[in-house]
């Protein structure tokens, strides 16, 4: 950083800050960085444990106790982390979603003045989505139970009733296809080949009547000519 008279001075960020003290140091959403930030960090997060600094020109070893936790969505905004990364963040701990209970509490801290229906309409949409595997998270409850929620009061004269305003929310935030789970998650299954009979090798180099197909029954073929 510019310090007074134009001089260069150096601040340790928390990451270096944890080093140095033997602290620990979250990285939210890790796979945010690119892969450029990651290999900086690799060093740190193998036996070798420390940072090196280009524009300090230093070397700085981690304390013995020094911890780092790194957390990770999985969304289509997110950068693949490198095999050699992820071979160093151990161990592995995936947290799924919430169940029915810790979701109620999860949407009324955050909107403590919803509607209790509203609130329930909210969660069990929430729990069927997470059956069906869907990746539909509070986040998005929250963010339709407010559309929800500005909706009826957007014009008191006329209010709109509750399951008008929840399905619009639903449809306005989290798209059409969200008003019918089940539906949403077959589309979801096809398009992931739930359908579809795993290729072999054979498939692509026979026909499915050639002699030479693996998966011909010749023993059925000789009984016909055995018949005839």
């Amino acid at each position: 950083m510019l310090s007074q008279g134009g001089q260069i001075s150096y601040h340790a960020s928390p990451l270096v800050t944890a080093i140095i003290t033997g602290g620990v140091c979250i990285l939210d959403e890790g796979n945010r960085m690119n892969e450029k930030s990651w290999a900086s960090l690799a060093p740190l997060f193998d036996q070798r444990r420390y940072v090196e600094s280009i524009v300090a020109g230093i070397t700085i070893k981690a304390e013995p106790s020094f911890r780092a936790a790194i957390t990770m969505n999985q969304d289509e905004s997110t950068f693949e982390i490198p095999d050699y990364i992820l071979s160093r963040l151990q161990p592995t701990l995936t947290v799924g979603f919430p169940d029915k209970q810790d979701e109620m509490a999860i949407l009324q801290y955050h909107l403590p003045f919803a509607e209790a229906e509203m609130l329930a309409m909210t969660v069990e949409f929430l729990q069927h989505s997470h059956e069906l595997k869907l990746d539909f998270s509070p986040r998005d409850g929250i963010n339709l139970l407010r559309y929800a929620i500005k909706r009826m009061m957007q014009d008191p004269s006329h209010p709109v009733a509750r399951d008008d305003a929840w399905r619009e929310a639903l449809e306005k935030c989290l798209g059409e296809d969200a008003l019918d789970l089940d539906n949403l998650a077959e589309k979801r299954r096809r398009t992931l080949g739930g359908d579809a009979v795993p290729l072999g090798l054979a498939d692509f180099f026979f026909d499915p009547d050639d002699p030479l197909h693996p998966d011909r029954d010749d023993d059925d073929e000789y009984d016909d000519d055995d018949e005839d």
